[in-house]
């Protein structure tokens, strides 16, 4: 046997059972190779000192030698401008992956938002499979990451503003679409797909409840929204922050609630004293705080606000029903926000400690939240002409004219 021969056959002793046959047809230094597994041409090329090798997806030799010669071309690019390689495995990235990539970022840093991010890509909530229709995840989740382009996006974005979406809306979804794809192109040093910004000149909501509105709306909510709504219309508190509430947070000898900076989103405790409606709504949370669960067996809620002793997630399809059934429909929770610091103006308190019970820090989002209806124009204006009609009859200026006549007659 010849030398090649004893080559081939220790060749082939050599190679594990059932592994694919390799056929290599090599090319000058640099210039790379094609090998076959199976059927299929591959190509093996070197750039930077790291191989790849990737699938050309054809049996036919010349397109493989003309997929070859395409990719050494990028890579000969990227050598002079610094750009990364888009490999066969980089080109199947999907958007989808990027974004759960920027949740698992987020949840990491134990960002407190992460709930309001997940619903603005139109993640489910846990335990729920649909994705929300016209949302980021269902409009690009399946597109490869390096297809995306300005075009798409703009197109997404006409989509949303038909369907309704306010351009604030719109703005942090894409906003969060950038967020998770421009690392992926600064990687391969390739530019990403510009984001075009609404305006949201106007977008200033102006929503608030009056009190026989409010009271229609809790009727509607189920059992477990109706305290947290209470609260959140007599204190003003943010969404997030009655939510996490505790008992470690509330003393009930003291009369007094703090909350955590954690849980503030400003980052700055604050404290909040009980009275009046409150202080019932805590007695009232009191009594709810033991849960009997599967067995018969009784435990005690840490939360102050719950659904069956579980955290209160996200209820904004619960809420939206209730808002439909009361004829509040397009209110949002946080307009019981906005309410209570209109309440609080209106019953005189001071503006600063209105401002410290509710936890804004400017004066400029304050006075946005004291909101101006209907009936306090009205109020007004029937002061103003209450007033006036109070006023002397009199005149106190004499026109010159009689008054040189009341001189001549002297």
């Amino acid at each position: 046997m010849s030398d090649n021969g004893r080559t081939a056959e220790a060749g082939m002793e050599a190679r594990p059972a059932g592994a694919a046959i390799e056929t290599r047809r090599r090319r000058g230094r640099g210039k790379g190779s094609l090998f076959k597994r199976g059927r299929v041409w591959w190509i093996a090329v070197s750039f930077r000192g790291q191989p790849i090798r990737e699938s050309t997806g054809h049996a036919d030799r010349r397109k493989a030698q003309d997929y070859l010669d395409a990719k050494l071309a990028q890579l000969g690019v990227a050598k002079v401008t610094g750009q990364g390689v888009i490999t066969s495995e980089l080109r199947q990235v999907t958007v989808r992956q990027r974004l759960e990539t920027l949740l698992l970022d987020y949840k990491l840093r134990g960002v407190r938002s992460l709930a309001q991010v997940r619903a603005h890509l139109g993640f489910p909530p846990p335990g729920e499979p649909d994705q929300a229709p016209g949302k980021i995840l269902k409009a690009f989740g399946t597109w490869r990451v390096v297809d995306l382009s300005e075009e798409m996006i703009d197109r997404y974005i006409r989509d949303r503003l038909a369907a309704g979406a306010r351009p604030a809306t719109i703005n942090r979804e894409t906003q969060l679409l950038g967020q998770a794809v421009r690392p992926f192109f600064a990687k391969l040093g390739l530019p990403a797909p510009a984001i075009r910004h609404q305006s949201e000149a106007g977008n200033v909501r102006q929503g608030f409840f009056e009190r026989g509105d409010f009271e229609n709306l809790v009727a509607a909510l189920p059992e477990d929204l109706r305290d947290l709504a209470r609260f959140g219309y007599l204190a003003g508190w943010r969404r997030g922050e009655i939510a996490t509430l505790r008992w470690a947070d509330v003393d009930r000898e003291g009369g007094v609630i703090r909350l955590r900076p954690e849980e503030s989103k400003n980052g700055r405790g604050r404290t909040l004293v009980l009275a009046g409606e409150l202080v019932a709504l805590i007695q009232r949370r009191w009594q709810a705080r033991q849960v009997t669960g599967p067995g018969g067996m009784t435990r005690v809620v840490e939360l102050v606000f719950h659904r069956a002793g579980e955290p209160i997630g996200d209820f904004r399809k619960a809420w939206a029903t209730a808002c439909t059934a009361a004829g509040a429909e397009g209110r949002l929770f946080h307009d019981l926000r906005r309410t209570a610091v209109r309440n609080m103006v209106r019953a005189g308190v001071p503006e600063r400690v209105a401002m410290e019970v509710s936890g804004h820090r400017t004066r400029s989002v304050f006075d946005r939240y004291n909101i101006v209806s209907e009936a306090d124009l009205k109020a007004a204006m029937e002061r103003t002409t209450a007033y006036v009609g109070r006023l002397p009859v009199e005149p106190t200026v004499v026109p010159l004219a009689a008054a040189r006549a009341a001189e001549g007659d002297r």
